[in-house]
């Protein structure tokens, strides 16, 4: 076996005689530094053939979809490649898009579509917020605006995202700066829960319950109807259908959580429960951990426990009249993301190879191979 060496061509392995340790180093990291560049070249086609071979946990004949998918990839290709006003439009639409974990321009429209059925008023000013965020990197020469930069230069210490961070530092600080008697900025009024809690089980609608999985996706960009979160779930099926697992998952979950711990049935209803349980079990469930059943398991982990950590938040942020925003979501999968583990089923990817889940898992798998070969 010394004086053999691994070889690969056209995406085949073979073993050849004669060649030295150094020739088979040289080997492996040519492999590992081509299907690098293949992913960044041929995202779409990678992400295709990871969803094939990953059916399994689709959980469907899904050659339609995937064909689907293959396609919407490479439209968002082409305008890559068109002039900077159709590339504008593309890094807005992205942008509205990445609130879900999803680089894809079209599910940018789709979301913008929900948001727009929700309430015209919100889409203009989310659309307005992106555009102006857009703009304010591009003047001062950032791949983000201000604060988002420098969060992400202390974040990259410990190669970590800086997920929602920006958004609830300005949200809480904006608001307790206001207040909410404040004249020219009204705020609704936030006040701890008085009184007993009233749900009672004879008191609880099933049909509700199921309404509430896609309002708790919706409630990720403030949406309560459970038809914009319809939308959103199609917007997210577009580019990762296991993204979209993950957030009807999720959403399950803060509902279970909210029943548990008998909260008041409106408030389940209505998706607070839910939906930093959506972006909790989305980021570790396949998109900054390659996605195995180990990971997919801890998803569901980090998935409750943000639930809890989110009411415990809401309570105590609500004594200064201020919402918990997405703070649960921050934190808890950060904590998630901070873990260590001798489990090598639990990969969490470098920040700099962080795509979709599906690319992720092909990455993950590639290195499985190489390391067998070791």
């Amino acid at each position: 076996m010394k004086n053999l060496a691994l070889s690969f061509h056209s995406g085949v392995f073979s073993l050849q005689p004669g060649a030295s340790g150094t020739m088979f180093e040289e080997n492996l990291a040519r492999l590992e530094s081509n299907a690098h560049l293949h992913q960044i070249l041929g995202g779409h086609i990678e992400e295709t053939r990871a969803i094939k071979q990953d059916n399994k946990i689709v959980g469907c004949a899904c050659e339609p979809v995937i064909s689907f998918i293959d396609k919407i990839k490479m439209f968002g290709d082409w305008l890559k490649e068109q002039n900077v006003i159709f590339l504008f439009i593309d890094w807005n639409l992205r942008g509205i898009a990445q609130v879900m974990f999803v680089n894809n321009s079209l599910s940018g429209i789709v979301i913008l579509a929900g948001l727009i059925l929700q309430n015209p008023w919100w889409a203009m000013n989310s659309l307005v917020g992106t555009v102006f965020s857009t703009l304010a990197a591009l003047v001062f020469s950032q791949n983000s605006p201000v604060i988002s930069s420098a969060l992400a230069s202390i974040m990259e210490r410990w190669d970590l995202p800086i997920f929602t961070l920006p958004f609830n530092i300005l949200l809480s600080v904006f608001m307790a700066a206001t207040g909410h008697d404040n004249p020219h900025f009204p705020q609704v009024l936030i006040q701890p829960t008085p009184g007993p809690l009233n749900a009672t089980w004879p008191e609880l609608s099933v049909p509700m319950l199921l309404r509430a999985i896609p309002v708790g996706v919706g409630q990720v960009l403030g949406c309560d109807s459970p038809w914009s979160g319809g939308i959103f779930l199609v917007a997210l099926v577009i580019s990762s259908p296991i993204i979209c697992l993950h957030a009807a998952v999720g959403s399950c979950l803060g509902i279970l959580a909210g029943l548990s711990l008998a909260s008041p049935l409106q408030k389940i209803y209505q998706g607070l429960w839910s939906y930093n349980c959506v972006l909790a079990c989305v980021a570790v469930g396949g998109m900054f951990y390659a996605l195995t059943w180990q990971t997919h398991l801890l998803a569901i982990i980090c998935a409750i426990f943000c639930a809890y950590l989110g009411e415990a938040l809401m309570n105590m942020m609500a004594v200064f009249g201020l919402p918990a925003g997405t703070w649960p979501f921050c934190l808890s999968t950060l904590v998630f993301l901070l873990m260590t583990s001798n489990n090598k089923a639990i990969y969490k990817l470098p920040l700099s190879k962080v795509a979709s889940p599906e690319a992720n898992r092909k990455i993950y798998k590639e290195m499985q191979k190489l390391k067998q070969y070791e």
